[in-house]
């Protein structure tokens, strides 16, 4: 990862329902005029160049929300826009997030000829019991249509599946993993089910009306994730993304390895490397109103602030230890100006290697595949 290396994320905040689940910036709306939000969004990547031109674009990103919402002319006109504002990488990964319904996959081979060249499917199950209790606008058989479809028309594809769903048991979830694996391609997005504040499930789980699997189960279905996913050629290299050598996903690769990206759309977020200064930067949330900025005065920035040093050092230990490979030595260096030992505490590293979740080498730091499944508690003890 070089240091003229940039990625850019665009983010769609529009989707036809809001899952249960789902924290995600996503709204649901009758009706939305292509024209005015392609305007928008060609318009904050002119604001975003202005700075960065001299960057070389190594990824793009369409998040949602429900990007294959999109018209694929939109699309077209962004990438189009992206190539004559910024030198654009030959092997550039141009991925774009889709739901497998029969409609939206009637859209791949336009959004291929769009340059979208990876694509993520929200399978997230391979039941149908299962695909109705998370509100999914797809059935099983859609899913499995869509998977093949998405094969024949994209280089590369994933998809995400969650696990510990409420009264799903281990055997069921190895069937569907085996299932999975049949259908995968050289990518998987395997996600344990949480309950966000806010969400339809938090207020279902206040009530006592969904409940999730206990802490010792859900244990068991993450280590059986991680060894058949492993057996099958498909090891985590994050801790919820599974990929044959080579094959990971490059934009989110710059996430977990503090690169610098910039976020465009409502609520989305950027780091950048300016001046010897790390900027984060985060849009407006709400879509009419990120929509009314950006025509007004050219972008839809509400805040840029310069991370200090203290934060800096949170943000690359708690994206970097997701990543099997961990913080290489020198990133941090570059990033913070002194070596692992001189920016943490010696006593708590040396705890947390003795108990087998963390390893400080050469190569730089590591959680170990029990420190990974552990990681929050990890970094809360190495953070305090």
């Amino acid at each position: 990862m070089s240091e003229r290396d940039l990625a850019i994320y665009i983010h769609w905040p529009f989707c036809k329902s809001k899952c249960p689940y789902c924290d995600f910036n996503s709204h649901v709306r009758e009706r939305i005029e292509q024209e005015r939000w392609r305007a928008a969004l060609l318009a904050e990547l002119d604001h975003a160049a202005q700075e960065t031109a001299a960057r070389r674009v190594t990824s793009v990103f369409f998040g949602g929300g429900t990007p294959s919402l999109m018209a694929p002319a939109t699309v077209a006109a962004l990438l189009d826009r992206l190539s004559s504002r910024w030198e654009v990488a030959s092997d550039a990964e141009i991925t774009l997030e889709a739901n497998p319904t029969s409609v939206e996959a009637s859209r791949f081979r336009e959004l291929r000829l769009a340059g979208v060249n990876r694509l993520s499917l929200g399978v997230q199950a391979l039941d149908d019991k299962a695909l109705r209790l998370l509100g999914r606008g797809h059935d099983r058989s859609e899913a499995v249509g869509a998977i093949e479809l998405a094969e024949r028309h994209f280089d590369r594809y994933s998809f995400d599946l969650i696990y510990a769903r409420p009264g799903q048991a281990l055997a069921d979830w190895q069937t569907e993993l085996d299932q999975a694996i049949a259908l995968a391609g050289d990518h998987l997005s395997v996600y344990q089910l949480t309950i966000e504040p806010g969400t339809a499930f938090a207020a279902a789980a206040g009530r006592g009306d969904l409940v999730l699997p206990d802490d010792e189960l859900a244990g068991a279905f993450y280590e059986a994730t991680q060894e058949k996913l492993t057996a099958a050629g498909l090891p985590a290299y994050e801790i919820s993304n599974h990929a044959r050598p080579g094959c990971e996903s490059r934009h989110n690769l710059t996430y977990w390895r503090y690169g610098d990206y910039v976020g465009v759309g409502p609520g989305a977020h950027g780091r950048l490397t300016l001046g010897g200064s790390k900027l984060a930067s985060r849009q407006l949330r709400a879509p009419e109103t990120w929509l009314a900025a950006v025509e007004r005065d050219g972008h839809g920035t509400q805040e840029r602030l310069p991370l200090s040093p203290a934060e800096r050092r949170e943000e690359i230990l708690m994206m970097g230890l997701r990543l099997a490979e961990g913080i290489d030595r020198a990133r941090f260096h570059a990033e913070l100006g002194e070596e692992i030992e001189q920016a943490l505490d010696s006593a708590r590293l040396a705890r947390l290697a003795a108990g087998g979740f963390l390893v400080l080498d050469d190569r730089g730091l590591r959680a170990t595949p029990a420190g990974r499944q552990r990681l929050n508690a990890v970094l809360a003890s190495l953070l305090a």
